[in-house]
């Protein structure tokens, strides 16, 4: 990896963004928001989370001529079939808070009347060396827990208060950022894409 490769993150959360430079910083990867370049978010038009990081890795790329990395990711609850899945961000509407997307999530649980139903976090991610780039590194990772519709912890973002880790007994947003960086679906998938980007440069 060459030092300081000027990388942008397509995305406008903060939560995300942190996670993403957390996870990049070791080696040497200057990550930057596709705010600090107004780059506004594209719509997000896939019927996968592959296809979704695809779309706004090539519209920040295009948007910055910088290389670009994308992830989509959202939660998948069973007893509801999957749902929120790839509309997790905007779950209750559009323009929908944190606080809106979880509230509903917490009722429509609650409705189903299974206590603690099976859930995970999935992440897809994608690199992309610049606009048209036509192969695109690819990594996918899941994280598998249960719902708690007491949010518990101030840490993380999103579904993370509601979101039971087995392995840690506590939610998400309990854990340590350290800690959840290194286990979460985010992370995993992270890990993956390096790998697979340190492949690809070996081979030319």
């Amino acid at each position: 990896m060459q030092a300081r490769r000027r990388v942008v993150l397509a995305t406008n959360n903060l939560g995300k963004l942190r996670e993403m430079q957390a996870l990049l910083e070791p080696l040497g990867m200057e990550i930057l928001a596709q705010s600090e370049f107004d780059v506004f978010p594209v719509a997000e038009t896939g019927h996968s989370f592959v296809e979704n990081a695809i779309i706004k890795a090539r519209h920040a790329a295009k948007a910055t001529g910088l290389p670009a990395i994308a992830d989509d990711s959202g939660l998948l609850v069973d007893i509801l079939d999957g749902a929120p899945g790839i509309y997790s961000a905007r779950f209750a509407g559009i323009n929908a808070t944190d606080a809106e997307n979880l509230e509903l999530l917490i009722r429509q649980v609650d409705a189903a009347g299974l206590p603690q139903p099976a859930a995970r976090f999935h992440c897809a991610m994608a690199y992309l060396c610049d606009a048209g780039d036509t192969v695109p590194v690819l990594s996918q990772a899941s994280w598998r827990g249960h719902i708690v519709t007491r949010p518990r912890g101030s840490n993380g973002f999103g579904y993370d208060p509601i979101f039971f880790v087995p392995t840690h007994q506590c939610t998400s947003a309990e854990l340590p950022p350290a800690v959840k960086n290194r286990i979460s679906h985010r992370g995993q998938a992270m890990v993956k894409l390096l790998k697979e980007l340190t492949a690809e440069m070996g081979d030319h």
